[in-house]
């Protein structure tokens, strides 16, 4: 079993066409330098600062893509996570138009966040929050005759945004051509589940993967192993969650986050642009029924322990 390195020029399409960076075999490892999302064009940026127009082409720069000797469509790639170590800052923003609340939220603002602690970000006094990075893209390459963007996310992984795809934990994805063509991208040093202003905490960063082919498995999506409990040490203050009701879950959905913002400010005197902020990177959305027709409901929840303010 080999270790490489992933060098070379990013990409920023799911396409059959590109050079492949390296090519491994099964069992080897990859060590890996992912840029943050947008590809550098937020770095002079502090706090508080308007964010600019952004250059779209620019957007989820993708290392890769790893081509895994014999992978077939028809067998299954495992990727395990052996490593993703942030760089010592990070950026949360509002990009108008974008996100679970873009109606409410149509001005733009900016987080910029020290990392370099390695196990908390402090947001403003109010908060401190894990560092627990995980790349949000991690993508076999479809089987697509015209170049596909990064987004959005398919039966062949890509922007999945699986906080709990951390360190230990392993995924699965359905080979869709041969060799597989792997890439990485999109690296994250925390969020909630939902990343509901669209952006999480995001940073570049480094790490270490594992391949392994399962030949003549066959799954008809992402699946995933985590190593342990998926909230360790978050869970020991407890929860406080709002909901959202309702027989449409995308309204649920923001419904519920539109509750605890009002809770945020209320109980601990955030605004509701650093709320919003704060519930992408760490309020986790779940479905907690869905059985019920006409109304379903969306909960949203806060881990009490991070909120020091």
């Amino acid at each position: 079993m080999a270790i490489h390195e992933l060098t070379g020029p990013p990409h920023r399409l799911w396409s059959t066409t590109h050079e492949p960076a390296i090519t491994v075999a099964d069992g080897d490892s990859v060590r890996f330098f992912i840029q943050e999302a947008l590809g550098g064009q937020f770095d002079a940026l502090n706090t508080g600062d308007s964010v600019p127009d952004l250059d779209w082409d620019a957007v989820y720069p993708m290392a890769g893509p790893i081509l895994v000797a014999d992978a077939e469509p028809g067998d299954v790639l495992e990727i395990e996570v052996l490593d993703v170590t942030p760089i010592d800052w990070g950026w949360t923003a509002i990009v108008p138009g974008l996100g679970l609340l873009a109606a409410d939220f149509p001005e733009s603002a900016f987080h910029r966040w020290d990392l370099s602690s390695g196990r908390h970000a402090d947001f403003k006094g109010a908060a401190r929050i894990p560092i627990r990075p995980f790349l949000g893209v991690m993508g076999v390459c479809p089987d697509v005759v015209e170049p596909q963007p990064v987004l959005p996310p398919g039966h062949f992984g890509g922007n999945l945004d699986c906080r709990d795809l951390v360190a230990g934990s392993k995924l699965y994805l359905p080979v869709q051509t041969p060799g597989a063509r792997l890439a990485l991208a999109d690296s994250h040093a925390a969020q909630g589940d939902g990343e509901v202003c669209v952006s999480a905490i995001e940073a570049s960063a480094h790490g270490e993967v594992r391949l392994r082919l399962h030949k003549g498995r066959t799954i008809s999506g992402p699946q995933l192993r985590t190593p342990g409990p998926l909230r360790a040490g978050l869970e020991d203050a407890g929860w406080y969650a709002t909901t959202g009701v309702g027989p449409d879950l995308m309204a649920a959905a923001q419904d519920a986050v539109r509750a605890m913002i009002d809770h945020l400010g209320r109980e601990y005197g955030l605004g509701p642009v650093d709320a919003y902020l704060l519930c992408s990177v760490a309020v986790d959305l779940k479905v907690t029924e869905v059985v019920d027709a006409p109304n379903w409901v969306v909960g949203a929840y806060l881990p009490v322990g991070i909120m020091t303010g």
